[in-house]
């Protein structure tokens, strides 16, 4: 019975690893496409397949953090509809809420108001300009060591009208502690979010 629990552990354990060794394979070798993808097609099929690992492995959120990150960014960058890729970022970031709710994941929840708000500014600033800024402050509270609220928080700023509270005057602090604070943090894992400084550093530049 002793040597057949054993043998049992011993396959549990084999097992576990070698799911986690794919896990990190399928998500490594998308983290690489994603750095080089350069279209909306390409951009699509990023998403896709961050979808696809995260359906399969049902209690990993970091897939669908990155899917719904993709859908956020193709929406600012006007790479296909803006509201239905900022709403197909909703629903995929709900399922990485389900599993998990952190700093990281509010970061893309604000990148998600901020891109619904960008396709009309005028009209939907009080809607999600503010729901924006409000999930930085929460990202903020829920971890103070993540620089990517600030980064987020120093743009936003950035692009903002002196007479609203933004400009360089409001924005460079905050983008220099956002610095600061990637100089010292230390993602849990090499598929954790390392993204962010480069908003950050030019929000620097630009205000000198």
């Amino acid at each position: 019975m002793k040597h057949l629990l054993i043998g049992l552990f011993l396959f549990i354990g084999i097992n576990t690893f070698a799911q986690n060794e794919k896990f990190e394979a399928a998500m490594g070798s998308t983290l690489q496409q994603m750095g080089e993808a350069k279209d909306a097609a390409s951009f699509s099929e990023v998403a896709a397949k961050f979808e696809r690992i995260g359906d399969a492995e049902k209690t990993q959120w970091l897939p669908f953090y990155y899917a719904a990150l993709t859908k956020a960014r193709m929406s600012m960058q006007r790479m296909g509809d803006q509201d239905q890729l900022a709403d197909e970022a909703q629903t995929i970031i709900e399922k990485a809420k389900a599993i998990e709710k952190n700093s990281e994941i509010m970061c893309v929840e604000s990148m998600i108001a901020t891109a619904k708000m960008l396709v009309d500014p005028q009209a939907r600033w009080m809607q999600y300009g503010q729901a924006s800024m409000q999930f930085l402050e929460d990202a903020k509270k829920a971890d103070s060591t993540n620089p990517r609220p600030y980064a987020l928080q120093s743009i936003s700023l950035k692009n903002t009208p002196e007479a609203f509270g933004g400009g360089c005057a409001a924005s460079k602090p905050i983008a220099e502690k956002a610095l600061e604070l990637y100089k010292a943090f230390k993602p849990a894992s090499a598929l954790y979010p390392k993204w962010g400084s480069e908003i950050a550093q030019s929000v620097v530049d630009g205000c000198k």
